[in-house]
């Protein structure tokens, strides 16, 4: 009986390779920075107010300020907020430098133990000047984790997940400040308890030094490591060809920065006190709500960031955070009754507005990576995005000074540094547009 005739071979098509147990490891010890470094830096808005009321001896709580006293506190929040933002755009050039050149999980270790040891130091300030001093070496170490957990992220998973990721990223980051806002709300924070936040802040952080001892290092920066030897980071992102990328990177995180700290992040939790100064929850209430918008405004933006173009997405982003913070503090400005008091109404508006303002960072995430090649990518993340802060410090400076000329208002200095999102607007279609491209190597 004749043999039948052998079958054709069939050629499958290749399977999307299975994610591996150090890719997880990677992004739950990214992820747990990230949380851990938004509860920090959710600390300030929280804490900051009834912080400097003990500090400066102005009132007990439940009293309400004279308009002068307002102003005062106004000013040393804004000196408080500006030296944060400072340090972690030091921190972030300076520990995206040190990831660059001894890797991505060690630098992103120290950077977590700085910010946790510092932050648990701010327990035992007696002065303002002291407060601002430990927050700016605490913000060292947070401002340092965002580019190494980004960089280490984006180069261990796949590309087709970044869009994805970055979103999720930046949602972290939210959760965090999530956690602490329901912290207040629950114990309420006050000039005689402000002091408890600090130790919690500490506590947590330490626990992200075990998972990432665990982690493995991102082979895309040891091949470079290889192929390049030793690098001057510092120096290629800040000449030609990367300058430009570097520019306009720096220029786009100002304006999300300035807009974010000098309005919604920076003052809104510390105006809904001012509109209620006898409730102890009333931070916490806000910040809990500007933190749900801003995890639901990343989630969102993970959703469409493979959809539109980068610069699409960011014209929409600056166009949306125009409209909504222009009508929550530019109707509080003009004395409207119903944006004047802690109500269901203001906090509404407060998570739209911690959704139009939060969505940044999950775009920048995304972008940012894909305009640096690896060897230098940690470094020239950290400048971008951090350098933002300093420039986001000048604003915060600035509307310290709008409140002193506008007496103690929060809703009139608050709407006029929402102008910044114009800005935005018009230098976007001068930035590359990414979508579509690989990493670069």
């Amino acid at each position: 009986m004749p043999q039948a005739a052998p079958l054709p071979e069939i050629s499958l098509p290749t399977l999307k390779p299975r994610l591996n147990r150090g890719q997880w490891l990677v992004l739950i010890a990214a992820f747990l920075g990230w949380m851990f470094d938004g509860m920090e830096m959710g600390l300030s808005p929280i804490a900051a107010r009834s912080a400097l009321i003990d500090l400066l001896h102005l009132g007990s709580h439940g009293a309400a300020l004279t308009p002068t006293a307002e102003a005062n506190v106004g000013q040393w929040h804004s000196y408080v907020v500006a030296l944060f933002l400072v340090g972690a755009a030091c921190g972030g050039v300076l520990f995206g430098s040190l990831g660059d050149r001894i890797g991505r999980v060690r630098a992103m270790a120290l950077s977590i133990l700085t910010y946790s040891i510092f932050t648990g130091c701010c327990y035992f300030a007696q002065a303002p000047w002291q407060l601002g001093m430990l927050l700016f070496l605490a913000a060292l170490g947070m401002g340092g984790q965002w580019p190494l957990g980004v960089a280490l992220v984006v180069e261990c998973w796949p590309d087709r997940l970044r869009p994805f990721l970055a979103g999720t990223m930046g949602a972290i980051g939210n959760v965090g400040y999530l956690v602490i806002a329901l912290l207040a709300m629950r114990f309420g924070v006050t000039p005689a308890s402000w002091r408890w936040t600090m130790l919690i802040g500490a506590v947590p952080a330490v626990l992200a030094l075990g998972v990432v001892a665990l982690i493995p290092e991102s082979q895309r920066w040891k091949e470079s490591r290889k192929r390049q030897g030793h690098t001057r980071p510092i120096r290629e992102v800040l000449t030609p060809p990367l300058l430009w990328p570097t520019l306009i990177g720096i220029a786009l995180a100002s304006i999300a920065l300035i807009g974010t700290w000098g309005t919604v992040s920076g003052f809104l939790p510390a105006w809904g006190r001012a509109l209620t100064p006898q409730n102890p929850h009333a931070e916490g209430t806000v910040q809990c709500m500007t933190s749900i918008g801003a995890i639901l405004g990343c989630l969102c933006l993970s959703l469409t960031g493979r959809r539109i173009g980068r610069r699409i997405t960011y014209f929409g982003l600056c166009t949306v955070a125009l409209l909504v913070c222009g009508f929550l503090f530019g109707v509080g400005a003009w004395r409207v009754d119903f944006l004047r008091e802690h109500n269901g109404l203001f906090l509404a508006t407060s998570l739209l507005a911690g959704c139009a303002t939060g969505a940044f960072y999950g775009w920048f995430p995304l972008y940012l990576p894909e305009l640096f090649p690896t060897r230098v990518r940690a470094t020239a993340q950290g400048m971008c995005y951090n350098s933002g802060r300093v420039f986001a410090a000048g604003g915060v400076l600035g509307k310290g000074q709008l409140m002193q000329f506008f007496r103690g208002s929060h809703p009139h200095a608050c709407a006029t540094i929402t102008l910044v999102y114009v800005l935005g607007m018009i230098l976007i279609w001068w930035a590359p547009e990414t979508r579509g491209k690989p990493l670069p190597d």
